[in-house]
């Protein structure tokens, strides 16, 4: 097993309504590479949580007839009961309103301010209240005047600000970039930002007068700290940076630079720009790798609340499984690329992969070890070694996949190898080695091969559907234990005992009957 630490983190989401499958396909993600890392035997950190400040959340929960706590106090409990269904993995979850964030950020924005990082000006533009961000004339004029995900009208805003001086560290961070090729990923998004870097960075309002709903500035606490100042630190201040407990400051340490910072592609350059200089400013490493992946668009555009034509991730749930939607959404989108959604595609792939394919695959070798074999796994006394290359070929690309983030193509190489051991059935006809006695020690090792390509499979699968290795284990009649998923010692190929009794059960994945109107969602 492979040892050191691994620090990845989601965005933190802004509760200012329920999420939907666009938020899950993010969080899903994170948590797969998570538990991949841990079974590498890694000390893995996995953060996500909820950036809970700013004037879009005061306002809604004015209209609610609520303070601003207790109104995202309810979203946020049922944030966290979606990330239990998606069998979440994460380590610790930040919330912005934490008084161990707040201290540190009041610290942070001090110490800015105490080495001329941020200044006092005033400032005047587009600002739309959903996004919390400010927009040029140019992109305002190209927009018709309307926020395109919120479909409002943007406001005019002027009022005495902070701000950050973006641009003493442009240079810096764009040699940073240019010297560091996987800083950004994928390559898209880093040429957007060198591009935009390379247009000049304009300091950054970093405080807000108009509403109180935040951290104070704690030399001036007339002005509120505007959100990414905030919300981008909690990736520090959830590891215990400038922490008063000893502890925490070791985990710090012990932690800090993220390896990933998983986010979605419309605020990359908020992690990729500000969120880097606002390290440089205080003298902290980089993390090694933002990763911007694509958006979940649906047969009319992209998903938007505002649109009304969002996924709620708990029906998805409730009709297909959790181990099914979390497939379906690592398995159909190539990461990093905007991908379809349909649930007429989740059936489809459903069906193709999982009853077809896997299920198909479990259900007839455990029907064949039964009636060929007393129901034991055989011993592999003539193997042709045709599934054992398979399976080696598919975990190199499997561990190259993983290692880029690429995890549909992770997923490919797991289908691919189940494929290959339906092909060898069809191939190797057990039916027809069972009827003639001097093939018997060549029928052991068809049959034995077939299992151990499955119980192969089922550990690459485990970071990906948690609950479906054991459903598989159990039919081959493998018992669980601490060691089942260590990798790469439980994908080297003998690891099933022969001798050991199968329990041929109901098709894991039963075909999906049910009719989906073409397109829909």
């Amino acid at each position: 097993m492979a040892s050191g630490k691994f620090y990845i983190t989601t965005p933190i989401y802004y509760p200012s309504d329920k999420l939907h499958i666009g938020h899950a396909y993010t969080t899903v993600a994170a948590d797969a590479i998570a538990r991949y890392h841990r079974m590498r035997g890694e000390d893995t950190f996995f953060l996500t949580g909820t950036d809970e400040h700013g004037q879009k959340i005061q306002r809604k929960a004015l209209n609610a007839g609520k303070t601003p706590k207790e109104f995202v106090d309810g979203i946020v409990e049922g944030i966290i009961r979606l990330w239990d269904r998606l069998l979440i993995s994460y380590d610790d979850f930040i919330r912005t309103t934490e008084e161990r964030h707040i201290s540190v950020v009041e610290k942070i924005f001090q110490r800015l301010y105490d080495q001329g990082d941020i200044y006092k000006s005033a400032y005047e533009g587009w600002y739309c209240a959903d996004c919390e961000a400010f927009f040029t004339e140019t992109q305002v004029d190209d927009l018709g005047g309307r926020c395109p995900d919120h479909d409002k009208p943007f406001e005019m805003l002027k009022e005495e600000s902070y701000f950050l001086r973006l641009s003493r560290y442009a240079d810096d961070l764009l040699k940073y970039i240019e010297e560091h090729q996987d800083f950004i990923q994928p390559v898209s998004r880093r040429n957007e930002m060198v591009n935009f870097i390379k247009q000049g960075l304009e300091d950054l309002c970093v405080s807000r007068t108009t509403f109180d709903w935040g951290i104070k500035a704690p030399f001036d606490p007339n002005h509120v700290i505007y959100v990414w100042v905030d919300a981008l630190s909690n990736y520090i201040t959830a590891i215990g940076y400038l922490s008063d407990d000893v502890k925490q400051v070791e985990k710090f340490e012990r932690y800090w630079p993220a390896d990933v910072h998983l986010v979605g592609k419309e605020i990359v350059r908020f992690h990729a720009i500000i969120w880097p200089i606002l390290l440089m400013a205080l003298g902290l490493p980089l993390p090694r790798k933002v990763f911007g992946h694509g958006w979940l668009v649906l047969p009319d555009g992209k998903m938007s609340k505002a649109r009304g034509n969002v996924v709620d991730p708990h029906e998805l749930i409730d009709r297909y499984g959790v181990d099914v939607v979390r497939y379906f959404l690592l398995r159909e989108i190539p990461f990093g690329s905007d991908g379809f959604y349909s649930e007429q595609s989740l059936v489809q792939r459903y069906n193709a992969d999982l009853a077809n394919d896997l299920g198909n695959l479990l259900s007839r070798s455990t029907a064949m070890v039964q009636r060929f074999c007393n129901g034991k796994i055989p011993e592999p006394a003539e193997d042709d070694g045709i599934l054992r290359t398979e399976a080696a070929a598919c975990i190199e690309e499997y561990e190259k996949c993983m290692d880029s983030l690429e995890l549909s193509g992770a997923l490919q190489s797991v289908m691919r190898l189940i494929g290959r051991g339906n092909k060898y059935i069809d191939e190797a006809a057990p039916w027809e080695l069972a009827r003639q006695p001097e093939k018997q020690a060549r029928l052991g090792g068809v049959l034995y091969s077939i299992m151990e390509a499955q119980r192969v499979a089922a550990v690459m699968l485990s970071p990906f559907m948690p609950n479906v290795p054991g459903q598989i284990f159990e039919q081959l009649g493998v018992a669980l234990d601490g060691t089942s998923f260590w990798w790469p010692e439980s994908v080297q190929w003998g690891g099933l005992v022969p001798g050991t009794v199968v329990n041929r059960g109901a098709p894991i994945f039963p075909r999906y009957e049910a009719t989906i109107e073409a397109g829909g969602a």
